[in-house]
C-alpha cells in the first residue's frame, strides 16, 4: 500500500508518523517553509520535519494543483492519498489521482463543524462531545461521505489538550481504515447537508472580550477554546491585555466594570463576572495576577469596553 500524504501542522503529525509506521508513505506533501520572529528565521512545517527524520521525500509546490504537481505526484503511483489539515483546496487533478477519492483525516463529527477550526470552536460552542472523521475529499467543503469515526468528552479540556488527543485518535482511526481499506472493507455514510454546522478560520481579533455581548460561560469556554498564542484579551488604556485561567463567578456591577484588580482581575459580564487568575502585558511574559499588579495596574470601577 503506496501512501502520499499531505499535512502540514503539529495535529497532522501523530497520524503521517503511524501511518509509515506501519504502511509505506512514499511522500509527504506539505506547505512551503516560512520566515518567522524579529529575525526571520526560517521555519519548516511539523510534518516536513517529521518526515526528514524518517528519509521520507518531501513536496512543498507553492501550487499543488498546477499541471507540473499533477504529474510529479503521479510518478510515485499511490494506492491512496491521505490528507490532514494541510490548509490548500484540492483540486480535480488531485482528487483523481489514484482513482479513488482521497481521504481526510478531519477533527469533528461530521456534518458538525466542517471547515477551519473545529476543535477550537467545539470548546467554544460548548459541545459534549469532540471527534475525528474518516471522510473522503470532494471539491464541497468536508462535505464527502465518511467512513470511522470516533468520539471523546471535551469537559474541561483547554484546545491544546483537546488537539493532542485528536491527533492520537486519528493516527489509530487511519491506520484502522487504511487496513480495511486495503481489504475492500469499508462502509460508507452520506453526510446529512442539514444537520453541517461551520468553523471558519479564527481571526488575530477573534478573542477580543465584549462584556455586553457575551456571558461568562461562552467567555470561559472562549479562552479554552483559543490557542495561548491568540487568547482572549481586553483592550485598557490602548493596550492589549491577555486574560488566562479563567474563573467564572456570581460578581455584580455594570457589565465590563472591574470588580477586583488584586489577587486575581475581576470583570463584570451581563450574567455575573469572570475572574482571570494570569494576565499578559504586550510584549512581556504571561504571569500570575498578583505579580502582574505589583507593576501595573487596572482601575477598580473603570470600565472595559468591547
Amino acid at each position: 500500500m503506496r501512501i502520499i500524504y499531505m499535512g502540514t501542522p503539529e495535529f497532522a503529525v501523530k497520524p503521517f508518523e503511524k501511518l509509515a509506521d506501519n504502511f509505506e508513505v512514499v511522500l509527504a506533501v506539505t506547505n512551503e517553509d516560512k520566515s518567522s520572529g524579529r529575525g526571520k528565521k526560517i521555519t519548516m512545517p511539523p510534518v516536513k520535519k517529521a518526515a526528514l527524520e524518517r528519509n521520507i521525500e518531501v513536496f512543498q509546490p507553492k501550487n499543488v494543483n498546477s499541471s507540473d504537481s499533477i504529474e510529479y505526484l503521479k510518478s510515485f503511483n499511490a494506492d491512496l492519498v491521505v490528507v490532514c489539515a494541510y490548509g490548500k483546496i484540492l483540486r480535480d487533478g488531485i482528487l483523481n489521482l489514484t482513482g479513488d477519492n482521497p481521504v481526510n483525516i478531519h477533527a469533528s463529527i461530521l456534518p458538525k463543524l466542517r471547515g477551519a477550526a473545529p476543535i477550537n470552536f467545539a470548546i467554544i460552542n460548548g459541545d459534549k462531545e469532540a471527534g475525528v472523521s474518516i471522510m473522503k475529499v470532494e471539491e464541497g467543503l468536508d462535505t464527502g461521505d465518511y467512513s470511522l469515526v470516533g468520539k471523546t468528552e471535551i469537559g474541561k479540556k483547554n484546545v491544546e489538550e483537546l488537539e493532542e488527543e485528536l491527533s492520537e485518535m486519528g493516527a489509530d482511526l487511519i491506520v484502522e481504515f487504511v487496513n480495511r481499506y486495503s481489504k475492500g472493507n469499508l462502509n460508507w455514510t452520506k453526510q446529512n447537508d442539514e444537520e453541517s454546522t461551520y468553523a471558519p478560520k479564527i481571526s488575530k481579533d477573534f478573542g477580543y472580550l465584549d462584556f455586553t455581548s457575551m456571558d461568562k460561560n461562552y467567555i470561559e469556554r472562549l479562552s479554552r477554546g483559543l490557542t495561548k498564542k491568540n487568547g482572549i484579551s481586553i483592550l485598557y488604556d490602548g493596550n492589549r491585555i491577555k486574560l488566562d485561567e479563567i474563573e467564572v463567578s456570581e460578581g455584580k456591577g455594570e457589565p465590563g466594570e472591574v470588580l477586583e484588580s488584586s489577587k486575581y482581575l475581576e470583570i463584570a459580564t451581563k450574567d455575573g463576572s469572570i475572574k482571570a487568575h494570569r494576565l499578559q502585558w504586550p510584549g512581556k511574559k504571561m504571569m500570575d495576577a498578583e505579580d502582574f499588579f505589583r507593576g501595573r495596574k487596572i482601575e477598580k470601577g473603570s470600565i472595559i469596553g468591547g
